[in-house]
């Protein structure tokens, strides 16, 4: 099973679903970083960046789900027999 980094890699060569989200993600981190390398942020930055918050944690999500989905087509199997053991 390839890991985590080789996983992402290859879904962003081969997955638009998950390199438009790594896209818009990446996006929102550096607006979240404009602003948070402000002193001040005025009460409509204030709700920016929560708002920010709430859509690049949605999308990381669900890269999470497109990435577990991918990690299920590499995991083996569990056997008949160990599925029905009268130990399980």
């Amino acid at each position: 099973m390839p890991d985590a980094s080789e996983l992402k890699t290859y879904l962003l060569q081969s997955d638009e679903e998950f390199r438009t989200l790594a896209t818009q993600h990446h996006e929102l981190e550096e607006r979240l970083q404009n602003l948070s390398s402000k002193s001040y942020l005025s009460d409509t930055e204030q709700l920016e960046e929560v708002t920010l918050k709430k859509k690049k944690l949605h999308l990381k999500d669900r890269m999470e789900e497109i990435l577990r989905r991918e990690r299920s087509v590499y995991a083996p199997s569990e056997t008949p027999a160990a599925q029905h053991s009268p130990h399980a």
